[in-house]
Order: C-alpha cells, then structure tokens, then sequence
C-alpha cells in the first residue's frame, strides 16, 4: 500500500475531516493554550511484548500527560506516523483514537509515512479557561512537595509483574488532578515520566531552590520489600504522576490521592532523609 492507500484505515476512524486537508482547522482556542509534542521510538520507548493498540495510547498518553502537568485540559491532538509495516497501522490508530476520547481531547490529524523504525511524534493543545498555567519554576522555600499516585508501577511491569504490565504499557495521564491541583494553588508541577528522583531536582533546580523529602511519606508498592519498593519508586520513570509545590495553607483543598513527600528549602540540595538524593531516573543518552 502507498501513503494514500494507507489513509483509508485511518479515516473511518478519525473521520473526514482529519483527512482531507493538509491543516486541521480549530476553532479559536479561549483562555490560555499550551502545546507540548514527544517523539517516541520503538527500540527506546515501546518495551517488548507491548501491542500495537498499547502503542498508539501510549503515544497519545505521554503528551496528555505533559498537558496535565501544566494544569490544562487536553484538547487537540495529531499523530505523525513513521511506519516500518502497514500491517501495524490499524491498531495504533485505534489506541490513540482511544486515548484522545478517553480523556476528552479530539485525534484531528497528523502526517504518515514509511521508516525503519517504528517513530511517532504526537503534539498536542491544551488550555487553561480559569486562572494560568502551573510551570515548573514556581516553587518557593516553605512549600510542600506532593505526588500523585504510587511510584513505582510502571518499573515493577519492566521487571516482568504482569501484576502492572498495564500501568507500563496504557499509562494514564492525571488531567483532573493536574487541573484540581492548579485549582488548589500549586506552585510548580510537572510529570513524573523519567522517574521521582530525576525529577525533583528538575523541578527544584528550575524553581532555584532545594527540598527535603521523608523516605516514610513517599507512596510505594506495599507488595514489594520496602527497599525494593522505594528503588523503583525514586528510580523506574514511566508512571506519568504529577510531581507537585503548594503552600501548608493550600493543601487542604488538594483532590484524594495526593501524598505530601517532603518540603521545600531555600539551600539547593535534594535530600532524602538528611542524606542527598542523586539525579538518577531514565535519560535519553546520545553517547554511543
């Protein structure tokens, strides 16, 4: 099949009108947008044993997430194709198609075409209608340092417990509690793709401050040895939370599911415990 053959199987589900022009036409965005777009290739990001449809939402899921991270509803979303069989072509549609409905955002087009490797770059918009964006740079000694969820998940699912293979492989971006926690006075957010260690001193070092966390208050899987838990919990990315500031006063209107892990401090040192917490996590390596 060519390209155009190809669109055939994509059309019937995104519908006409993300075919047929070489633009997606929106209509006009009100409050504040924000735009993110991840590139993801099969050999660095689809583990081994995902499915094609898992693909697809993953590659839709880590773009909501960086929307979510930000305080925003997702709205819009392309889908740009390097494909190496058509044969895979169907499902990753269907995945992303999936994803884009479950959490209220519109799949409305993208670009196709043939690779080596399995490639897929999704951008998306996003908008904040009631206040403005969370970004990264706002934490301020004092604050509180919170997570969403249960670290730890998607690491557990590599290391082969199909007890958390879906958290690895169909992620769920955290859109309502993003937009609660922005609603509640956060200061700094952003998700936890690469691992809660790595990024803490991201969004510590962006804000120009420290923090100190308590080992006891991290949230981690009660069925692994405590040790091993809180390894994959600091260390094992994938798990797509929200990493979090917020004042003592402001965190009484925080969503279910939130944990309060550590504080922030004016000295710049991660702590863990008294003791500092190296910057390890998953990192994208051009050093062959």
């Amino acid at each position: 099949m060519d390209d155009r053959e190809l669109l055939d199987i994509i059309c019937p589900v995104l519908g006409g009108e993300a075919c047929s022009d070489d633009c997606a036409v929106l209509p006009e965005i009100k409050g504040i947008p924000v735009v993110s777009t991840d590139m993801l290739h099969e050999t660095t990001d689809f583990p081994s044993g995902m499915t094609n449809w898992q693909i697809g939402w993953m590659a839709i899921a880590v773009t909501i997430s960086d929307l979510a991270s930000m305080g925003a509803l997702p709205k819009y979303l392309t889908l740009a194709i390097g494909l190496d069989r058509e044969d895979r072509l169907n499902d990753i549609i269907h995945g992303a198609q999936e994803c884009c409905l479950k959490f209220g955002s519109q799949y409305v087009g993208g670009d196709l075409d043939a690779h080596t490797e399995l490639t897929l770059v999704s951008t998306g918009i996003g908008v904040v209608t009631d206040g403005k964006p969370v970004r990264r740079s706002g934490a301020r000694p004092g604050d509180l340092v919170g997570v969403t969820g249960i670290q730890g998940r998607a690491m557990a699912g590599l290391k082969g417990d199909r007890r958390y293979w879906r958290d690895l492989c169909e992620p769920s971006p955290r859109v309502l509690e993003g937009i609660a926690i922005r609603q509640a006075g956060a200061t700094s957010m952003m998700d936890i793709s690469d691992g809660l260690a790595i990024s803490v001193h991201d969004i510590m070092k962006a804000s120009g401050v420290g923090c100190e966390l308590s080992r006891s208050e991290i949230p981690c899987l009660p069925d692994y040895k405590p040790d091993e838990a809180l390894m994959m919990a600091l260390f094992g990315g994938g798990d797509f939370e929200l990493l979090f500031t917020i004042s003592s006063i402001d965190r009484q209107i925080l969503p279910k599911g939130t944990s309060i892990i550590g504080a922030v401090t004016e000295k710049q040192e991660i702590l863990l415990d008294g003791n500092l917490l190296p910057a390890e996590g998953y990192r994208h390596n051009w050093n062959h």
